[in-house]
């Protein structure tokens, strides 16, 4: 989802709640921004957004108020009650696991949006059990420069274009990649996707990638296939998928990999199918 259709909901969700009233569809468009002054462009964008928001649970009530000035013109509102979440009660355990998927993005760039979390959840009466578990104290270094754009491309959907240096390579090379997710490994990172220039499946090791990641395309106009697991993609290494024309024929487990450049590494170090 585009960030301005995103704001567009957003601003929706607020007007049709902050109203005791139903709102028209005039209304809506006049006080609601982002959406367009012809009228079949915003009758068609306003029924997506209201599909969008029943979808996302979002309990949307169509009425007519006639005394609100509406008069007897269907209009639109969000009851407050029935849009707030229950009181949330949290076991130990469930508060412990909290406060430490919260830690595990610590020195992470998602550490801003964690800590938030856990304040909203602590202001609202919820107990997250901030002390560190015995014998656990977990981190995720997402010192890569190139995590931050590629987990947003996963997360939005679109596709990206970045400059990539691959083994044996002295000089890089224009990649342009769907992306499907991005996974770590002994503390290295890779991003799993369609390499649109391979016409196939590929993963990239991030710390790689030279320069800034770009996008190449809208939001939403990448699908992950039905059934893709990022993680066997990039780990099994059992299975070969898209292996690159200098290499040869995958070994067993910890069998030596030689090639065109005669250097030896053992297949345990790194996944194969990545560039």
């Amino acid at each position: 989802m585009s960030r301005r259709k995103t704001e567009r909901l957003l601003n929706l969700v607020v007007c049709l709640l902050a109203t005791r009233r139903y709102l028209t569809a005039e209304q809506i468009r006049r006080a609601v921004p982002g959406y367009p002054d012809s009228g079949e462009a915003f009758k068609r964008m306003f029924e997506r957004d209201k599909e969008e928001l029943r979808e996302l649970g979002v309990p949307l009530e169509v009425g007519s108020d006639l005394q609100g000035g509406g008069g007897e013109e269907i209009g639109y509102r969000i009851p407050p009650q029935a849009y707030e979440l229950p009181d949330i009660h949290l076991t130990p355990d469930e508060a412990a696991v909290l406060g430490l998927a919260a830690r595990v993005w610590q020195r992470a760039s998602m550490a801003e949006a964690a800590s938030g979390a856990l304040l909203k959840l602590r202001a609202a009466g919820v107990e997250t059990d901030a002390a560190p578990a015995v014998g656990i104290e977990p981190r995720v270094n997402t010192h890569e420069p190139a995590f931050a754009p590629l987990w947003e491309a996963v997360r939005d959907g679109w596709p990206v274009a970045f400059d990539y240096q691959g083994i044996g390579r002295t000089s890089v090379a224009r990649r342009h990649l769907e992306p499907w997710g991005v996974v770590s490994r002994r503390g290295r990172w890779y991003v799993v996707g369609f390499d649109r220039d391979r016409d196939e499946q590929r993963v990239f090791r991030l710390s790689r990638i030279v320069g800034e990641v770009a996008a190449d395309g809208p939001a939403g106009s990448v699908t992950v296939p039905d059934g893709v697991d990022v993680r066997r993609i990039a780990f099994d290494w059992g299975d070969p998928v898209s292996v690159t024309p200098r290499t040869p024929p995958a070994p067993r487990r910890g069998e030596t990999v030689r090639d065109t450049g005669h250097r030896t590494k053992k297949r345990a170090h790194e996944p194969h199918t990545y560039d």
